[in-house]
């Protein structure tokens, strides 16, 4: 029986997917397009990364440079700048799952783990009114996997009991290394090979 469910963020409870593609498009625009294309792609298929993670990638494995932490913070913030406003129109919430939230948070306990930053997450939650549905809502810099142990440390979970719903392969990395079950969401290239929610209306 589920108890406790994880959810990650972007992609599962919110559309924002597509803003944040254009942001990183907008983020490195003064480098090649060839460049920023394949960097737009190794976001697209690592979606529970952190932006601080992709941007070093950015520089070290497309560019080939070494990258300070103080320049990845500068371009981290630049990308929040980009971001951060826009997903608070309610536009972007997937219905879906916001229903599904809405008719089961009393019953089943809730929490976010997401790769977006920490503190644009509870930002972006808070103007959104999101935040009462959930016991915790946690983002990076922390890893996922790092996060999702946070949760069932704390809260002492049975791990049969407890589920992850996620949109990425990495979400479901965390969900492995944790030893919990995987959903995926919104993305059909999970469905073949992992446990998958096609709507939340018939998902029990």
């Amino acid at each position: 029986m589920i108890k406790n469910i994880i959810f990650d963020f972007d992609g599962v409870l919110l559309d924002s997917v597509p803003v944040k593609t254009e942001a990183y498009r907008e983020l490195f625009n003064k480098f090649s397009n060839n460049i920023v294309e394949k960097m737009v792609k190794y976001h697209e298929l690592n979606g529970g990364i952190s932006r601080y993670k992709k941007i070093q990638y950015f520089f070290n494995e497309l560019l080939g440079e070494d990258v300070s932490e103080e320049k990845i913070q500068e371009y981290a913030l630049k990308y929040s700048e980009l971001t951060k406003i826009e997903l608070t129109h309610e536009k972007y919430l997937i219905k879906d799952t916001l229903n599904y939230i809405k008719l089961n948070s009393k019953k089943i306990n809730m929490h976010i783990a997401s790769g977006s930053d920490n503190t644009d997450l509870i930002y972006i939650c808070n103007k959104l009114d999101l935040n009462k549905y959930f016991l915790s809502m946690k983002g990076s810099p922390k890893v996922k996997s790092l996060i999702v142990k946070e949760i069932l440390d704390d809260n002492r979970y049975k791990k049969e009991e407890t589920i992850l719903i996620g949109d990425s392969i990495n979400d479901y990395e965390a969900a492995k290394i944790n030893g919990i079950k995987f959903y995926g969401y919104n993305n059909k290239s999970l469905k073949n090979n992992h446990s998958y929610i096609d709507s939340f209306s018939t998902f029990k």
